[in-house]
């Protein structure tokens, strides 16, 4: 899903104010259906703080939704649990009726029981009205999703929302712990890519730490079956190449294969979707060189592989990225480096 908050809806170079409105939520709504991107967000700001049924008077909510389905894109609601608390049952009616797919529940921030069973109550509200849900500022995953298939995910993570604090070095170690217990919304996409003692994150221009190839890296590493790009579209169309790789990615997957891994230190996996492969891998913040065989593809026939690569100078600047194509089979050994905290992303088709 196209993500609002974390780029503080600052787009540029368009014809109209950005903000919480109707012609920057369809501007979004364009940007998604351009890249096959199926949800756009409206977070925090589309509804008056305190009363989840009163929309923001710049957001004319029929005419947006209307845009929306004509271009086959989903609206997701952001809501804080009090608010939708103290409405819930006409706030999901309302949400149904005028066709959400999703909320992102917020702020919750603690797990005594009634919290727990707070978490229940919404998520079967939610199936009852055909609507899924993410968990966001909660805890980890307990295996409520097994009971309701419309619990997507959870954030739980010190993710990229955290700006400057959000860097490889804790990251790395998330597949293997924070991934372990279930799936996270950790918000990877950031095009404004910086080594971690260069980042400067503000509210109107993010930065993301890592290399752009860690970046595109994370949506393989990284398990949520609702990934959100936390960039601004204005960036998204800039980075065409990385945005397309970003958009094709699947969200769930039928097979993954663990190729190298230490924990907190460096991971290279592949994940199939149907006929098509994707490899991620990911360091900290030191270089790291590897090599990895594609025995894992069918044998007797040849494919194109697809790779986003740390530029020679990303270890400086982050931005550095270099885009391969080549043939690949069964027999190829493919020479994997990073830079410090870099990445290495690729599909195989």
């Amino acid at each position: 899903m196209a993500w609002d908050w974390w780029n503080a809806l600052n787009i540029y170079g368009v014809d109209f104010k950005a903000g919480l409105n109707t012609a920057t939520y369809k501007h979004y709504i364009d940007f998604a259906a351009e890249y096959g991107i199926e949800y756009v967000i409206l977070d925090e700001g589309w509804y008056q703080l305190g009363d989840v049924l009163s929309v923001h008077p710049e957001i004319k909510m029929d005419e947006l939704l209307a845009h929306a389905r004509e271009r086959n894109v989903g609206i997701i609601l952001w809501v804080t649990w009090k608010s939708l608390l103290d409405k819930l049952e006409p706030a999901l009616d309302r949400f149904a009726q005028w066709g959400v797919k999703g909320i992102k529940v917020d702020f919750m921030q603690r797990d005594d029981q009634w919290m727990v069973n707070y978490y229940e109550r919404v998520t079967k509200c939610a199936a009852d009205h055909h609507i899924f849900v993410d968990w966001h500022g909660s805890y980890t995953p307990k295996g409520l999703f097994r009971t309701y298939p419309n619990l997507l995910t959870y954030e739980a993570v010190l993710g990229m929302e955290q700006g400057g604090r959000c860097k490889p070095d804790n990251s790395n170690y998330l597949p293997f712990i924070r991934n372990a217990v279930g799936p996270m919304d950790f918000t990877p996409g950031g095009m404004f890519c910086s080594q971690p003692e260069d980042n400067r994150s503000t509210g109107s221009n993010p930065m993301a730490s890592g290399t752009r190839a860690y970046q595109l890296a994370l949506y393989v590493v990284f398990e949520s079956p609702l990934q959100m790009m936390a960039d601004n579209p204005v960036y998204y169309y800039r980075e065409h190449p990385c945005t397309e790789f970003i958009a094709s990615v699947p969200t769930t997957w039928d097979e993954l294969r663990v190729l190298r891994a230490r924990c907190g230190e460096q991971v290279v996996m592949a994940r199939r979707k149907g006929d098509r492969w994707f490899i991620g891998g990911i360091t900290n913040n030191q270089p790291y060189s590897t090599e990895v065989a594609l025995d894992f593809l069918p044998a007797g026939r040849s494919y194109t592989m697809t790779s986003f690569e740390d530029g020679v100078n990303a270890d400086l600047q982050a931005m550095d990225y270099k885009k391969r194509e080549r043939k690949v089979d069964a027999s190829t050994v493919v020479k994997i480096d990073m830079v410090r905290n870099g990445g290495w992303a690729a599909v195989i088709e």
